[in-house]
């Protein structure tokens, strides 16, 4: 009940207006005296671990701070070109098969692959494979890097609402990743396709890509739906950046049919760290095991 209370008094909200304005305060430029004060306070209220980061004076706006990079070497990559790392730090909303084309959201809530992806052509490669759904908190680190080396073969940018994607609204409005703001990157990876989409949500809206500044970022006045393909495609690196939250939300990768076995113990709640292995190349005729 407490849950339906909240989405209702959020629908009265100006979602779109109420996440510009934080955009605008989390970018301006504040003296350190103050911002260096309001950042500790930050840390303070998430438990954040500020010894990743670079020193609090390296930022000058908020919006810097909570798009932070890490320290070099604070992330290890897990190894070989058959093993999926995670590509963010967050926690597993929910993970399963996309049977019939359809994923969880909650219990008692899924939604389809095309209203994900915005393209029935494209979805239809990732039906009956698996899926993996990563929610950031204020506390994560905010940049998205890829699970798997390969090349960007291109993108789709889906304009929509943003409502917010914490544990009220995924068990509340139906088909809440897609009706809100996302930015899909494909991957052609070494275990097939992977479709990586970026979910927009209420004051964390902007999303920027780091492998093509002609990418749209999320959240931008006046947003129509749009698409790239790139023919000879972008090679990428297992762990490098692939974007970042301008502020933060929830990332979805889709893969194809028996090309990748989940690692088992990616239950919901689940906290995962970027680098770190979640899946492998499933075994030919192995149910899905590893190989």
């Amino acid at each position: 009940m407490k849950d339906r209370l909240f989405i209702a008094a959020l629908r009265l909200v100006p979602k779109r207006a109420t996440s510009r304005l934080a955009g605008r305060v989390t970018g301006w430029r504040l003296p350190g005296f103050l911002l260096r004060p309001a950042i500790r306070l930050f840390a303070r209220r998430y438990r954040i671990d500020l010894s990743e980061a670079p020193p609090l004076g390296a930022y000058r706006t908020f919006g810097q701070f909570f798009a932070r990079p890490l320290l070099a070497g604070r992330r290890g990559i897990a190894p070989g070109d058959e093993v999926v790392a995670s590509p963010v730090d967050g926690a597993i909303s929910e993970t399963g098969v996309a049977t019939a084309g359809r994923l969880v959201q909650a219990k008692g809530i899924d939604y389809t692959l095309a209203a994900l992806l915005g393209d029935e052509r494209l979805a239809r490669r990732f039906e009956g494979g698996p899926y993996a759904t990563v929610y950031l908190s204020p506390r994560d680190y905010h940049r998205i890097h890829f699970p798997l080396g390969g090349r960007v073969t291109g993108w789709r940018y889906l304009p929509g609402t943003l409502w917010p994607v914490n544990a009220a609204s995924v068990h509340v409005v139906p088909g809440l990743f897609t009706v809100n703001e996302r930015l899909v990157t494909l991957l052609a990876s070494p275990l097939g396709a992977v479709a990586i989409v970026a979910v927009g949500a209420t004051v964390v809206g902007r999303v920027r890509a780091s492998y093509d500044p002609a990418v749209p970022v999320t959240d931008a006045p006046g947003g129509r739906a749009a698409a790239g393909d790139y023919p000879e495609g972008i090679p990428v690196a297992k762990g490098e950046e692939l974007g970042a939250f301008e502020m933060g939300s929830t990332v979805i990768l889709c893969f194809e049919p028996g090309r990748v076995a989940l690692d088992p113990r990616l239950v919901p709640g689940a906290v995962v760290r970027m680098g770190q292995q979640i899946g492998a190349g499933a075994r030919p005729g192995g149910g899905g095991e590893p190989a």
